[in-house]
């Protein structure tokens, strides 16, 4: 086995948080390496194309699902520089005051062990160094924060027919909370609306880690070494401390990368994976699992997407990916007809390409030829589409445990057993109620709704300040091992309705943070 020189800080994965542990820590004088599994990618790899953009999602099933719903969505995936955040939509809203509270405020779910005011100096430092566009004040499900740096992105048509949908109906609409460049910014171009943020952006428009976090790191000093698979953390005789983490290089040979600190900040799925599969004598369980909850708790958002076609040009192939409007406002009538405790939200009048229509169109199996060609002319120019996200209500149940089948590396998959909480399913059937209701008051011709799918996996290495029942403290510390630290969605004990990478980011800025600021006692 080959041993690779001593750093202070090794980094697994090199997404949303990985790449911020990576910047921050760089910035601080720390000698920092980032070992990610995919291959290496820069801004010019990324080309405006669907198909080229499948290279930089999950190139192999990464578990095997067991449950009622499917959480894995390559949709949502990563592979390479960056991550999943490297291909990400951008949509940013902040999580509510509530949402940290989530047990004591509404008797389910678990609550955190911050508040939201223990996260909003992070909140407002990230979108500060990031660029996000927006309008706090006609944003008014907010919760406090400095206002957004950048003016909101440009609504064309789509936007404009969808938002009178909304106003007919009593709701409220805001421009979208997005990491998207409205106007140039701190040496990085603005947005030009051509709608090819899910294939990444070459220009720097799009709140990436190329364009930001891991620029940043490697200007510092850090290295980013790629093609690099970490199987396991390894620890100390006595199984305290962690030594650093063992993984595979490009050619298959193992390595040990020895390291003070070991920060885990890959995927969910992968995190989890990693820690069960670093059982030894001292954790037969895996790392980090006394309260036996590694791996419990997962979530998703149970999301779906509202289509609606129009008979005019709506210009629908203009804007971002993630949308150019936002609502978390709810109709009286689905309420009353579908109760349920938790929130959703609307993101309005997504981009849309010719080759997306052709998907769609299979979504529609009863047109058919001479129909079907009738169809595809219209919605070229006349689809709109926005989607729905809802809370999932986080259950000790839904788990992710190791299969019996191994991957290339002969690392044991991840096993998912994961049903969408009853609560869950009740938002998304008021979603489903809502978005045919919005589009027929908008005048479209016609309404569909495309199938239940789930979006940001998060939990399973939940947070909390009893050792006895979560996996890390407050900043993400494992609670059996002090100098191990974990980043990303896996730490979260709720979900929200709000997608998950702009909290990802200011939880990663806010750990990075407390261990810089106590590094003796945590290196030691």
């Amino acid at each position: 086995m080959q041993y690779d020189e001593e750093v202070d800080v090794v980094i697994v994965g090199s997404g949303a948080a990985g790449s911020v542990f990576a910047a921050k820590l760089a910035q601080k004088g720390k000698r920092v390496k980032v070992l990610e599994s995919g291959p290496a990618w820069t801004e010019k790899d990324l080309y405006s194309s669907p198909i080229w953009a499948r290279r930089l999602r999950g190139a192999s099933p990464q578990l095997d699902e067991k449950g009622k719903q499917h959480i894995y969505a390559r949709l949502n995936s990563g592979r390479g520089t960056g991550g999943a955040a490297l291909h990400h939509y951008g949509v940013w809203p902040r999580f509510q005051v509530e949402d940290f509270k989530r047990k004591s405020l509404m008797g389910t779910g678990l609550d955190w062990p911050i508040e939201y005011k223990d996260i909003r100096m992070a909140y407002d430092a990230v979108q500060e160094e990031v660029g996000i566009s927006g309008d706090a004040k006609a944003e008014v499900w907010r919760p406090p924060g400095a206002p957004y740096p950048l003016p909101p992105v440009h609504v064309f048509k789509q936007g404009e027919k969808i938002a009178a949908g909304f106003e007919s109906l009593g709701l409220r609409v805001s421009p979208i909370p997005i990491a998207v460049l409205s106007r140039p910014y701190k040496g990085r171009n603005a947005c030009v609306y051509d709608g090819w943020c899910d294939a990444g952006c070459p220009i720097g428009a799009l709140a990436n880690p190329l364009a930001i976090y891991l620029a940043e790191a490697t200007k510092n000093g850090a290295v980013v070494q790629t093609d690099s698979h970490v199987t396991r953390v390894l620890t100390d005789k006595k199984g305290k401390r962690a030594s650093g983490v063992e993984y595979k290089d490009k050619g298959g040979a193992t390595r040990v990368q020895p390291a003070k600190v070991v920060v885990v900040a890959a995927s969910t799925v992968e995190t989890i994976r990693t820690l069960l599969n670093s059982s030894a004598d001292q954790h037969p369980a895996g790392l980090g699992n006394s309260s036996g909850l590694l791996g419990h708790y997962l979530m998703a958002h149970p999301a779906v997407v509202a289509y609606g076609l129009f008979d005019d040009d709506i210009q629908n192939y203009l804007g971002a990916s993630g949308g150019q409007l936002f609502s978390q406002d709810k109709t009286a009538k689905a309420e009353k007809a579908h109760p349920a405790s938790g929130r959703r939200h609307w993101e309005i009048a997504l981009a849309l390409k010719p080759v997306d229509i052709q998907g769609l169109a299979i979504s529609r199996p009863e047109l058919f030829g001479v129909d079907l060609e009738r169809f595809m002319q219209r919605a070229a120019r006349g689809l709109a589409a926005m989607t729905s996200l809802s809370e999932d209500e986080p259950v000790k149940q839904n788990r992710l445990v190791l299969s019996s089948k191994k991957d290339k590396y002969g690392m044991r998959l991840a096993e998912v057993h994961y049903n969408i909480s009853p609560n869950g399913l009740a938002l998304y059937a008021q979603s489903k109620q809502d978005g045919m209701q919005i589009f027929k008051a908008a005048g479209t011709r016609e309404t569909w709704m495309g199938p239940l799918h789930a979006q940001h996996i998060a939990g399973g290495t939940v947070m909390g300040s009893d050792a006895k029942s979560s996996v890390t403290d407050a900043n993400g510390r494992l609670h059996d091992v002090a100098n191990v630290f974990l980043g990303g969605g896996s730490v979260f004990p709720t979900l929200s309705h709000a997608n998950s990478t702009y909290t990802i980011h200011a939880l990663a800025w806010r750990s990075a943070r407390y261990m810089a600021e106590n590094w003796n006692e945590i290196a030691k």
